[in-house]
């Protein structure tokens, strides 16, 4: 990935379908003539492979060409995290208030089924842009498995807390003054309240880790099977913590409603849970099909003495 006026590769392992993976191939044409348009095109297939002639049975190989995926900048994958990041405080953060506000006629599954549609519809939106991560912990691992540039991290995490702040004083300005019902805050005690943030975020990091970097996974479900287990989680925590799992879904409102009730906890719980998700995840897939194949693979003639060492 390059600077903020370049262009730079997807922000998640290219898995087809997943969040960060392309949709297309990075093909960019020469504009000078027409020959070096051809002359662009041929150069920039990545694979225009035939298999093995089968003269015997006679018949044709499948030829296929594939396109490297279009560079994006730096730039539109902020922008996009940014849109997606409001797009998810603004909706989870409004539905408690207006549960709230109507003596709590949205209901806990209500508040469950809002905040996972909206990570789901971002998700399928912008994921192939930015990787919606819409979480400083989900980048933090990303980067933590190698899967995203350290020197983007901050860049990315900046836009999500700004994002968060400016959904937390839209709805400020709309609901005020039922402000105080989209704050996350415990209703037991800080231990209680870490302990089920830190457990949560790990379910969620565990299958954001498995959809965004597994080619295994059905990665075009990745929307699905995110904002599904949001869903679940909330269902688990909402009425004692509030279901964060998300340093700036509490930030934001709180900094709104000059609520900062243990927000150490929701700073750090997260966090650490989603580092665990993911390392745990990385542990226990399958290895890759390309390691599998060359120890399975017998030594060629020429590793004789790798075989005597041995």
């Amino acid at each position: 990935m390059e600077g903020e006026d370049g262009a730079s590769a997807p922000s998640t392992p290219v898995t087809p379908g997943t969040p960060g993976a392309p949709l297309f191939g990075g093909f960019r044409p020469e504009r000078n003539n027409n020959h070096g348009r051809k002359s662009s095109l041929l150069k920039n297939c990545k694979c225009f492979g035939v298999e093995a002639w089968n003269l015997e049975e006679g018949s044709l190989p499948p030829v296929s060409c594939a396109l490297p995926p279009p560079p994006v900048s730096l730039a539109r994958k902020v922008g996009a995290e940014f849109i997606g990041t409001f797009i998810l405080i603004f909706a989870g953060t409004a539905t408690a208030i207006v549960n709230q506000k109507t003596q709590g006629s949205e209901t806990l599954l209500g508040l469950a089924a809002s905040t996972g549609l909206a990570v789901m519809i971002v998700i399928l939106s912008t994921g192939h842009i930015s990787g919606a991560h819409l979480n400083p912990a989900v980048t933090i691992s990303f980067a933590a498995l190698k899967c995203f540039p350290w020197k983007n991290v901050p860049v990315y995490i900046g836009a999500q807390v700004m994002a968060s702040i400016c959904a937390a004083f839209v709805l400020k300005a709309v609901f005020h003054p039922i402000m105080g019902g989209g704050v996350t805050v415990p209703s037991g005690s800080y231990a209680q309240a870490f302990a089920l943030e830190f457990i949560i975020t790990f379910n969620l990091m565990f299958v954001v880790t498995a959809v965004a970097t597994d080619t295994r996974a059905v990665g075009e479900l990745a929307g699905i099977a995110v904002g599904a287990t949001v869903m679940l989680n909330i269902l688990i925590a909402g009425e004692s913590t509030g279901a964060s799992m998300n340093p700036v879904r509490t930030l934001g409102p709180a900094i709104a409603a000059n609520n900062y009730k243990a927000i150490w906890v929701y700073l750090t719980a997260p966090i650490l849970g989603a580092l665990a998700g993911a390392g745990v995840y990385s542990v226990v897939k399958l290895p890759d099909e390309d390691t599998t194949n060359a120890i399975e693979k017998p030594l060629s003639a020429n590793s004789f003495r790798m075989e005597e060492r041995q």
